[in-house]
């Protein structure tokens, strides 16, 4: 983040475009448009300043690009299978990892007093944003083949995400159902944490916590702690064992 402190401090226009450039591989015409994409609601609060409004277009050009990449990928496949896929490949945490892979978390702008934050889903969110502030500033023909260069080709592995099992509840839940346990999703507390909501949900399996997870809404928390709960289980491991 020391260019963009740096750009703020010196208006230096040219090298905010040549660090994006190296970044992203492309030049920005709209700077703006790209500062805002970077700019996480903590710490601006309008939404003409921060990245929500760029966020919701650049989730909406993902989404179309993938499907389009989908359909054309897969001839023979049904709607089901596309929808799964495309799930498979534009989730939150998936595109919080690219985005992180990236370099995008090193230059978000976001309330690094606030701890929930910096483990948290926003470089996800940030990456949707510079999307959308692509498709502003260079159009969707451009964004499309950024995107399939950028995102898909290098980091959405389609072939491994077939395998992929991305429903970690209804793992969960089969086996629990398989070993007679008593499973389920407690909500435990919601609390307001630097002007975010934050829910803590509990996975419980036959009357004991065992994993915890933090989001900022139900399902995002829930997943979380599934996730952990798998993990702890060893449920993944076994699987992939059964495999080999």
């Amino acid at each position: 983040m020391q260019f963009l402190k740096h750009f703020f401090a010196s208006n230096d226009a040219d090298g905010f475009k040549k660090e994006i450039k190296k970044l992203l591989g492309l030049r920005p015409n709209n700077i703006n448009l790209y500062i805002t994409a970077l700019s996480h609601r903590s710490v601006k609060d309008s939404p003409d300043s921060n990245n929500e409004r760029l966020e919701y277009l650049g989730d909406a050009v993902l989404s179309s690009v993938v499907a389009d990449y989908l359909f054309k990928r897969y001839p023979y496949k049904d709607e089901g299978f596309l929808t799964e896929m495309r799930s498979k490949m534009v989730n939150r945490q998936k595109l919080n990892d690219i985005a992180i892979k990236i370099g995008l978390k090193k230059i978000t702008l976001y309330n690094k007093v606030d701890g929930s934050l910096k483990n948290s889903q926003i470089f996800g969110n940030t990456l949707e944003a510079v999307v959308g502030a692509i498709y502003l500033d260079k159009g969707y023909i451009k964004t499309h083949k950024w995107i399939l260069k950028h995102l898909v080709i290098p980091h959405m592995f389609v072939d491994n995400l077939e395998l992929i099992d991305i429903n970690l509840k209804n793992k969960l839940i089969g086996w629990a159902s398989k070993h007679n346990k008593v499973l389920s999703f407690d909500l435990i507390e919601e609390k307001y944490e630097f002007g975010r909501r934050i829910f803590i949900m509990h996975t419980m399996l036959d009357g004991e916590v065992i994993s915890e997870g933090k989001g900022f809404n139900k399902k995002d928390a829930s997943l979380v702690a599934a996730q952990l709960a798998v993990e702890k289980l060893g449920l993944q491991q076994a699987e992939n064992t059964n495999k080999n």
